[in-house]
């Protein structure tokens, strides 16, 4: 496109994954010359901000995610809370509106928040969870998620079209109508080849309490370990803050979070990874070519799936949460760990959604990773 556009990015506040994953695509945004505005909420928009501190942001309203304590009533705090999801998602939809006017956008990248759309610029929804695991309500709330899917220009999967990928059912669709177009994994990190300083690299994040909860848990179980531990605790705050924890055969780095680069030379100077199962962090480890240990948040379905299918396959250990004890990452040594996909992204292609709308368009699963 020869005139830069003007485009909302706006990731969903859950966790940490929707915001990383959307800075390569802020980046390439800005190499192709156009302009990007953040919009999104909590840590989400923290982490963005900190990012491209030189970037216009926005405060929408939240969706207000927790989890349940325990993970089998994980669904159900879910349902009891979507009437405020819905209230959020209606004002989300009138911030949106004054900001198409008022920035006078061109397009709209939303990631998975449900409200960000407008009928006057062409948008675009990111997602991997083209069918919503939800155990014996999964083909009703796969159903609900296609149907809002289906009023934006395209839908951009993170993954790979075809086998061997890293989503499995999650992102892959037997049939359907909708403009799907495969990315190949997005991940913020590159590989480098660099001294291994951790022996074990503890990251965390997602909503509480569970984050605070697995903090606890391991912290404690840390006090077994052989080696030297780096803890990121996934708690985005205005300042770094560092403290080393020294237990009979284990020196712990703890740190509050780290920006991306700081990040990605940790991750490439660690052995071993141990962290929640979401999407973005197995883009990011397969990326790096990590080996890990997985700890699926309890009651998620996408990242218990996600656990036990890299386990079934050979690829990466998982416990639950209540069962994880420190002896259990012994088990990595059988398996074989994340391995990268050789994609790049076709960005050029993908940002001609924000050129002028074609009529009579005819939707297509497309792939834009070579």
């Amino acid at each position: 496109m020869q005139n830069g556009k003007r485009i909302l990015v706006a990731p969903l506040n859950w966790g940490l994954g929707h915001a990383t994953r959307c800075i390569p695509i802020i980046h390439a945004l800005l190499d192709y010359g156009h302009q990007p505005y953040i919009a999104s909420d909590g840590v989400a928009l923290q982490l963005l901000q900190k990012e491209f501190p030189d970037l216009p942001s926005f405060e929408l309203s939240s969706y207000k995610i927790t989890y349940a304590e325990k993970g089998k009533n994980f669904k159900w705090k879910m349902i009891w809370d979507s009437p405020k999801v819905l209230k959020a998602m209606n004002k989300e939809k009138k911030e949106v509106k004054a900001l198409v006017k008022s920035l006078n956008l061109d397009g709209i990248i939303s990631d998975n928040r449900l409200g960000v759309y407008s009928k006057k610029v062409p948008c675009v929804f990111i997602t991997h969870q083209l069918n919503v695991l939800s155990g014996n309500t999964t083909w009703f709330s796969s159903k609900m998620h296609q149907k809002i899917i289906k009023k934006f220009k395209a839908c951009w999967v993170p993954d790979v079209d075809g086998k061997p990928n890293l989503t499995g059912k999650l992102g892959h669709l037997k049939k359907s109508k909708l403009n799907i177009h495969y990315l190949g994994p997005l991940s913020r990190f590159t590989k480098h080849n660099l001294p291994q300083k951790n022996d074990l690299m503890v990251l965390l994040s997602g909503p509480e309490p569970q984050r605070t909860l697995l903090e606890e848990k391991l912290l404690e179980e840390l006090k077994y370990y052989n080696g030297q531990v780096l803890f990121v605790k996934g708690k985005i705050q205005k300042k770094q803050k560092r403290r080393t924890l020294q237990y009979q055969n284990a020196t712990v780095e703890v740190v509050n979070f780290m920006q991306s680069k700081e990040l990605e030379n940790a991750l490439n100077e660690s052995t071993l990874v141990l962290c929640r199962s979401g999407y973005t962090t197995v883009m990011d480890l397969a990326k790096l070519e990590k080996k890990a240990f997985f700890i699926p948040t309890p009651g998620q379905y996408e990242q218990v799936y996600l656990a036990k299918r890299f386990q079934k396959n050979g690829v990466v250990p998982f416990a639950n949460q209540d069962d994880f004890k420190i002896k259990d990452l012994e088990l990595c040594n059988e398996f074989s760990g994340l391995t990268q996909y050789d994609t790049t992204i076709d960005y050029a292609t993908l940002f001609e959604a924000f050129s002028k709308v074609k009529e009579n368009s005819e939707p297509t699963s497309t792939s834009l990773s070579t």
